[in-house]
């Protein structure tokens, strides 16, 4: 399985700063989003990237986690060359992010 399966997620931009929410669509969901979702993970899946740090905010009254990640957007929407200068691919990105690398983390059925 993978993120897609339990959760939607949207990105942004601040300056050279991507902001990245990834939302439980059930609220069941949530703990495992907590649990997988590590700054460390997020920074791996996002390698060459993404060149600073990944900071997490943990929103469970939301059933979310948010993230920015440091220096993602090539000098910001101003400065970059890159085709998605505002970040909001990196959403979909995350989505394809195995739920585990062994499947053995299964979401309780909705």
């Amino acid at each position: 399985m993978k993120l897609h399966d339990i959760a939607i997620a949207r990105s942004g931009d601040k300056g050279n700063r991507a902001t990245l929410s990834v939302i439980a669509l059930d609220p069941a969901h949530y703990p495992l989003l907590e649990q997988l979702l590590t700054p460390e993970r997020v920074q791996a899946h996002y390698r060459g990237v993404v060149h600073g740090p990944v900071t997490r905010h943990l929103l469970p009254q939301l059933g979310a986690v948010h993230f920015v990640l440091a220096q993602a957007l090539g000098g910001g929407v101003t400065r970059s060359l890159a085709l998605d200068a505002h970040g909001k691919t990196l959403a979909s990105a995350i989505l394809d992010l195995p739920l585990d690398a062994d499947g053995s983390h299964q979401p309780a059925a909705r």
